[in-house]
């Protein structure tokens, strides 16, 4: 479903979108919002599966005894493996 909406945006903003869409990048100016709409989506959605990872690794660490610590690399190598399927995804 489409809505119909009406936005206002700085000079500077509307030029961009307007050399974008006169290059050919995209179809029109709601498409270049659109865009951007998805971007911030895709961006939220990769900060809060990292922060919920950080966090379980985290509640691991806390249960782990200080002689089974592993180093940072082998620690986060999971949520760097997760923000990486879920950009692909």
């Amino acid at each position: 479903m489409t809505v119909k909406t009406t936005l206002s945006f700085t000079d500077r903003h509307h030029r961009f979108m307007s050399t974008k869409v006169d290059e050919g990048v995209f179809a029109s100016q709601s498409a270049v919002v659109a865009s951007a709409i998805e971007n911030m989506m895709r961006d939220e959605l990769e900060r809060d599966i990292a922060l919920t990872a950080l966090a379980d690794e985290v509640r691991a660490r806390m249960q782990t005894a200080r002689t089974e610590y592993v180093d940072g690399e082998r620690a986060f190598s999971a949520a760097r493996a997760t923000v990486a399927a879920a950009r692909e995804g």
